[in-house]
């Protein structure tokens, strides 16, 4: 009923602005980048920390998936990080044809998945999870979108596949988005052959011993940041 979803939405809404805590706002909307011409331009934060977040989530996550709609909806970035943790919460209780339905609403509302945190925190368990069995295509088409939070999506996905042992996915997109201009990519496609080298060293090195001079240097550097300085400084130089 109309009436009663308000009710639930605005006991969340109030639930979390009883614990904002205006400086640790001041602090996530520089940490965030918030201001004119940056990636979360537009952000509202209420200053919550994330374990406070999480019980709230918890205390209602039983909330429909349109309510999950119009929390994704809203400029507060906490009702949209509680949002996804409902909806990452509900994904993994779903059997086969809820897990289909989450993964689709997921895609649809993708768009609201708009800082880095928030595609950190839902992508690999829900779209990675969905799709490690699957067809993979649409990961291929997010990683050449125009979206930056397309493409982080894209890759950091690929997390579930590497905890599975299976490398090839994160390995193609990295490929795809080696030259790409944003930093918040170049950190996601480092992190995420970093991830690769824990478990297969020999698969991370074959990759960066093609692209290790057409990289990025954030993006060498996160993916080398485990190595003996040695090994590093070599790849550092490209002279591998």
């Amino acid at each position: 009923m109309p009436g009663e979803s308000t009710r639930r939405i605005g006991a969340i809404r109030a639930a979390l602005r009883s614990r904002a805590d205006p400086r640790r706002a001041t602090v996530a909307r520089s940490f965030f980048k918030t201001g004119p011409g940056e990636y979360g331009e537009g952000d509202v934060f209420l200053g919550l920390r994330v374990p406070d977040v999480r019980k709230i989530a918890l205390a209602h996550r039983d909330i429909l998936l349109g309510e999950i709609r119009d929390l994704l909806a809203s400029p507060v970035h906490e009702e949209r990080l509680l949002a996804l943790l409902v909806l990452g919460a509900r994904y993994s209780r779903a059997d086969d044809g809820e897990k289909k339905r989450i993964f689709d609403f997921y895609l649809r509302q993708r768009k609201r998945v708009n800082n880095w945190d928030l595609v950190d925190l839902s992508a690999p368990g829900i779209v990675g999870d969905f799709l490690a069995a699957r067809d993979r295509t649409v990961l291929h088409h997010l990683a050449k979108s125009r979206s930056l939070w397309d493409r982080r999506i894209a890759i950091i996905a690929t997390l579930d596949f590497i905890r599975r042992g299976d490398f090839s996915t994160t390995l193609e997109i990295s490929k795809t988005l080696v030259s790409d201009e944003e930093d918040l990519i170049h950190k996601a496609v480092g992190w995420m052959l970093r991830e690769v080298g824990k478990r297969n060293l020999e698969a991370e090195e074959k990759f960066l011993r093609t692209h290790c001079r057409a990289m990025p240097r954030t993006m060498l550097r996160y993916a080398i940041e485990r190595f003996p300085e040695a090994k590093r400084q070599r790849y550092l130089r490209g002279s591998v």
